[in-house]
């Protein structure tokens, strides 16, 4: 059974920085691409960030020059960095791994961003 364990999420205020973390196994992590997704109420599910194999990268346009995603490759982790937060990053965030027609999802880790 494929596992993605999220772990990172919580409270900040505007202008504030949180980095999600998504651990899972080595034989999924060396062979997928890894993504980050949110959903906020009321909202479907939309992409946020992308990370390759190989290492590059794709953003969405609402958060891209504020998160960064990366890979920690002997750590089996994507990262995501959420820096510059807005209360409209309000949201469930999902870790999500794909290949080719495989896919699969995280638990989601909730991020509110408030004052």
């Amino acid at each position: 059974q494929v596992q993605l364990v999220e772990s990172g999420g919580g409270l900040v205020q505007p202008g504030g920085s949180l980095r999600l973390s998504c651990t899972t196994s080595r034989s999924i992590f060396e062979s997928y691409t890894m993504a980050w997704y949110r959903q906020a109420p009321g909202k479907q599910r939309e992409f946020i960030a992308l990370v390759t194999i190989s290492g590059s990268t794709n953003y969405a346009a609402s958060v891209k020059g504020r998160f960064t995603i990366s890979r920690d490759n002997p750590k089996n982790t994507v990262y995501l960095q959420m820096n510059s937060l807005k209360p409209e990053d309000t949201a469930v965030y999902y870790c999500n791994a794909v290949f080719m027609r495989n896919t699969y999802w995280g638990q989601g880790t909730q991020v509110t961003v408030s004052s």
